[in-house]
């Protein structure tokens, strides 16, 4: 079987689902942004070189539907050539765009593809326009259907994540965010035009800005500030709005090529996708995904988690990230805390501070991943997350030499 070669990957920034940079900015130009920037980065590579391109989205409906991913592709002047198509596996959707993709290099099928993801949150709700859970399904087991902060509490009493354990993780997760703007190491972005509205003389007037960086990220969060808020999802519960993901609208794409290709076009690959898997779990605590999906990954590969130097594990919520951490034997604080060198989960910050855009983050993730893999010089490196309905996923990937 064939290797199959990450080359470029980037990403919008995440703005706030209505108040953040992107409320009035449509989901297509977002992904438009991420496809011509990552050409743009792929220097030697032509759109007509591509031969397809998938795209992620959790509710692929509306501005985002009618096939985004050829839909996208036509409106960044790619050739008619160039294919495209949409996939759904909710918050893995993006990274299941890719997988897809290289697993089409891997076995002769394609040669030069991108996969990415997108979502914007405030412009199609969380659950779709018209949600229409099936009613006697729903009658008999409707975990499949139930919120998924409801989920993240039944982690947090199921698994004795306490409060002050998803505060703290929090916390961390903002204050790494914080310390990475500052440093300016989110070089994956591109700089994406940002829409709104302004009255001018009795009428709406569009203007555009140029936004560059992740505006959700709260620096100035403190513990104390996170123990003051009330729980999101239950009158006694530990779940809040600081110590669960932030709802995102954003955009992602990375450039996969097989080893023929790499040298046709003379690019410098970044790393291998090695491996993917899913696995499923109750869909009352889907948070728990990764603790299933990580180590049957780690079991296909060979590898112990100890083996892993970079792990990104999508902060959906905290208390589900701390679980899933726990059960891959990774929890140990030095592994996480913004105030630890040997850090090696999410070592930028998560969903906590940067956002978590559904059908992009598996994508975004992917980006991230990318570029922390290349700074630190990481051998190996795992994305994973939890997945609305019970499951989760997960992805290694190998740095080249």
């Amino acid at each position: 079987m064939r290797e199959a070669y990450i080359v470029t990957s980037v990403r919008t920034p995440g703005c706030r689902r209505n108040k953040g940079a992107f409320a009035h900015t449509r989901p297509e130009d977002l992904l438009v942004t991420a496809l011509n920037g990552l050409m743009e980065r792929s220097k030697g590579v032509e759109k007509g070189a591509i031969e397809d391109i998938m795209i992620g989205c959790a509710f692929p409906e509306a501005e985002q539907g009618l096939n985004i991913g050829r839909v996208a592709a036509q409106i960044a002047k790619f050739p008619d050539s160039v294919c495209g198509a949409t996939v759904n596996r909710f918050c893995s959707s993006g990274l299941e765009a890719i997988a897809l993709q290289a697993m089409r290099i891997k076995c002769g099928w394609c040669d030069v593809a991108i996969g990415g993801g997108l979502e914007s949150m405030t412009i199609v709700p969380m659950g779709g326009n018209m949600p229409r859970p099936h009613p006697e399904w729903a009658m008999e087991n409707p975990d499949v259907y139930i919120s998924m902060g409801i989920t993240a509490e039944n982690v947090a009493k199921r698994y004795n994540i306490t409060r002050e354990m998803q505060d703290e993780f929090a916390y961390h997760s903002n204050m790494k965010a914080a310390a990475a703007q500052e440093k300016g190491l989110y070089t994956e972005i591109v700089p994406t035009p940002a829409v709104s509205y302004k009255m001018k003389d009795g009428k709406y007037v569009k203007e555009i800005k140029m936004q560059d960086f992740d505006d959700g990220v709260r620096k100035e969060t403190t513990i104390e500030g996170l123990k003051k808020l009330r729980p999101a999802f239950a009158s006694t519960g530990s779940v809040t709005a600081g110590n669960s993901s932030q709802t995102t609208d954003g955009a992602a794409a990375t450039l996969l090529m097989s080893e023929d290709a790499v040298k046709k076009y003379g690019v410098k690959p970044i790393a291998k996708l090695v491996a993917y898997t899913v696995a499923g779990c109750r869909a009352d605590e889907m948070g728990v995904g990764p603790a299933y999906a990580v180590p049957k990954l780690l079991k296909m590969v060979g590898l112990k988690a100890t083996d892993i130097g970079l792990y990104e594990l999508n902060e959906a919520f905290a208390s589900q990230c701390i679980y899933s951490a726990q059960q891959i034997g990774i929890a140990d604080r030095k592994n996480w805390a913004s105030d630890s060198d040997s850090r090696i989960i999410n070592v930028n910050g998560g969903a906590i501070a940067l956002g978590h855009p559904l059908g992009c983050t598996g994508a975004k993730l992917a980006s991230q991943l990318m570029t922390m893999m290349q700074k630190k010089g990481a051998k190996y490196g795992i994305e994973s997350m939890c997945i609305g309905g019970g499951m989760g996923a997960a992805a290694l990937f190998e740095l080249c030499e």
